[in-house]
This record gives structure tokens, C-alpha cells and sequence, in this order.
């Protein structure tokens, strides 16, 4: 069955709500309470979410040659072309708890050498920030929602952490059951039973849309180098150690490194592939996900205390940091907008060190 062509990217295709700026302010709030709390326990003050890193690279990523007119939108115009690029990997929560509350992942990248007109509060930089997490949509329909769970979750920062690894260890073969049975575990995963797969092996996603040049797509990353396939199926033992995720990678990357594969499924159907619903996943079968770069990380350390400082407190992920014809799309996003720099900005006002985003990719320790 032939797809149906891409949709055309234009403004009209978002459709912002009254109360939106009410609760931007409410995540707002939430996220500066976390900041504030993890810093006052902690004395050093941690992203409110995805704290904890377990992996900080060193990337290429190679734009694919041959690519069709409608993959070849954006950063991903010209083929062969090479982007020095900086990955962080990471957990979820914005307190940085032991691994064996297992929780969703997160996948951010950032590339250097980016040309185009550039997004409102990205003026000058000359980088392109894509943000993605280890679940194929958001966790909540629009930003209210997510507002909603954030200031539950937001109460529990730092609390009982004894109690979140016995609620994880019980919770993990529960979805491990209810996959099994094609059910949906989403929501057990997000509370800590998240499985115990390998952070270099995992599937990530944007889960929300964003431009691709003329066009919409969401974007995904997937194991590319058998180093990383084999991983796929792999299980940690998170009762080894508070950071036994970090030494899983630190392995892997000392002896072989790898590569993913990044890929864009364009919007094909606005009905079935909405944009202000972030907690919709969009059909496969009407819009694959299509092969348009490559990620490689060649050997090297995977996580240290250096360069811990040189990108967890040296620098921030933003999706608003790109170029136009990037530039995200929903009320998911559009809170991002908002949300981040002020995050970001209380997060440096505490540790004591502007954030300056870098004119070229920096070597890390």
C-alpha cells in the first residue's frame, strides 16, 4: 500500500490553548522547587529532570547520502555531511537516585557547525539540540497534564529512597508480565519499573513532533553497530551498585565504542498523527520510521568526574537551540520554550558559573 505524501509544515498546524501560559507557570514552579530541593541535600544544584547521567560522548553524526527531497530538510540537507556532536545519556528524575530505581531513559545530542536562520532565543549559537527519551510518546497528552504529574512527582524529590528501589524491584517483573501480554505498562515504568536494559542498546524517540524543513516528523535513534545490538537484549543487575549503569557504558565505550542509526517518521495524517497531542503514537504502518544519519562514538571514556563538570554543569540541552527548520511544534514544546532557560538559569545562579553555549564542540576530558 503506497504512503500517503508528507504534509506541508506550516504555523496553522498548531493550535494553542487559553490557558497555556497558566500552566507553563505551574511547571515552572515545580521544576524550581526541584532545583532547590536536590540542592539544598545535595549542596550542588542538579537539572530538575534527567539529573543523572550515565553516559557523556563524544559523537560524529554523518548525514546519509542519497537521501530523497523529503528527508533531505534541515541539518540533513546535504548529504555526507559531518557534525562534530556531544551525547548525554540519562535517567528521568531530577534527583540523581541509585540504579536500582530503574527508571525511563533519556538521549540528548547536541550538534555543532549548524547553519540556517535560528530559532527565537538561539540567535547566535551555531548548534542544534535534539532531545529524546527511551518510550515512543510523551507520558501525558499536553502540557496541563503534564503539569498536573510533574507537581506530584516534584513532592517526592529526594524522599525515601530505600522505599523507591523496593516499589522498582517489585514493579519490574509486573510490566514485564503485562508486556508479555501486549498490555501497556507505560505508567508502572515511569513509577520504577522500568526494565533493566542497557542504556547503549535502548530504543529512543523525540515522542513529540518538530519541523523537518518543508515537512513534520518525529525522529528516533536505534542500535546500528553490532556492539550495540547485542545490547538490545541485554539486562543489567542494578543491585551491583548505586552507578551500575555507568559502568555498563564506561565498558562498552573503553573497548569498542558504536553506532546508531538516527531515523524521521514524517507526518503523513494529521488525524492519526497529531500535533498537539503528545501522547499519541503515530502509526507505523502509515508513516515508517526512514534511515537519514548515522551516530558514531569512537572508544573513549564514558563517564568521569571531568566530564561530569564539562556537560552536566558545563551545559544544557534545550529543543528550542536550532535552527528554524527545526523548530518544535505542540503545547508540549511550546512549554519547553519557557520552562528550560528559566530552569537552566536558576540551576547556573546556584552552582555559580554562567552557561555559555560553546562556538564549537569541546573536547572532554
Amino acid at each position: 500500500m503506497p504512503l500517503n505524501p508528507p504534509i506541508r509544515y506550516s504555523a496553522d498546524l498548531e493550535k494553542p490553548s487559553p490557558d497555556e501560559q497558566a500552566v507553563i507557570e505551574d511547571i515552572k514552579d515545580s521544576m524550581l522547587y526541584i532545583i532547590g530541593k536536590t540542592h539544598e541535600d545535595l549542596g550542588h544544584a542538579q537539572r530538575s529532570v534527567h539529573a543523572k547521567s550515565h553516559a557523556l560522548l563524544e559523537a560524529t553524526v554523518t548525514v546519509h547520502d542519497g537521501l530523497t527531497p523529503e528527508l533531505a530538510q534541515g541539518v540533513f540537507a546535504e548529504g555526507a555531511r559531518v557534525y562534530p556532536a556531544i551525547i548525554r545519556i540519562s535517567t528521568i528524575p531530577g534527583d540523581p537516585l541509585r540504579d536500582s530505581v530503574s527508571l525511563p531513559r533519556g538521549f540528548a545530542i547536541k550538534l555543532f557547525n549548524v547553519e540556517g536562520a535560528r530559532l527565537p532565543g538561539s540567535e547566535g549559537d551555531v548548534t542544534q539540540d535534539f532531545l529524546f527519551a527511551s518510550a515512543p510518546a510523551f507520558a501525558a497528552p499536553d502540557a496541563a497534564s503534564f503539569a498536573k504529574n510533574l507537581k506530584l512527582i516534584s513532592r517526592t524529590t529526594d524522599r525515601v529512597e530505600w522505599a523507591k528501589s523496593a516499589l522498582s524491584w517489585i514493579l519490574r517483573p509486573i510490566v514485564k508480565g503485562l508486556e508479555a501480554m501486549g498490555a501497556d505498562a507505560g505508567a508502572l515504568k515511569a513509577m520504577g519499573g522500568y526494565p533493566e536494559t542497557h542504556p547503549l542498546g535502548e530504543h529512543y524517540y523525540t515522542q513529540v513532533p518538530i519541523r523537518f524543513g518543508d515537512h513534520v516528523a518525529k525522529l528516533d535513534i536505534v542500535p546500528q553497530s553490532e556492539s550495540f545490538k547485542r545490547l538490545v537484549e541485554d539486562r543489567i543487575d542494578l543491585s551491583e551498585g548505586p552507578d551500575v549503569l555507568r559502568q555498563a557504558v564506561a565498558e562498552v565505550m573503553a573497548a569498542e565504542g558504536g553506532a546508531w542509526t538516527l531515523r524521521a517518521q514524517l507526518c503523513r495524517n494529521i488525524e492519526t498523527q497529531p500535533i498537539e497531542d503528545a501522547s499519541v503514537v503515530w502509526p507505523e504502518e502509515e508513516s515508517p520510521y526512514l534511515d537519514i544519519a548515522t551516530i558514531r562514538v569512537a572508544p573513549q571514556t564514558g563517564w568521569s568526574e571531568g566530564r561530569s563538570r564539562a556537560v552536566d554543569d558545563g551545559l544544557t540541552f534545550r529543543p528550542w537551540r536550532g535552527i528554524e527548520l527545526h523548530r518544535p511544534l505542540g503545547n508540549v514544546m511550546r512549554a519547553r520554550r519557557q520552562v528550560y532557560p528559566v530552569a537552566a538559569a536558576r540551576r547556573s545562579e546556584l552552582i555559580g558559573c554562567p552557561m555559555h553555549e560553546p562556538k564549537s564542540r569541546p573536547d572532554l576530558p
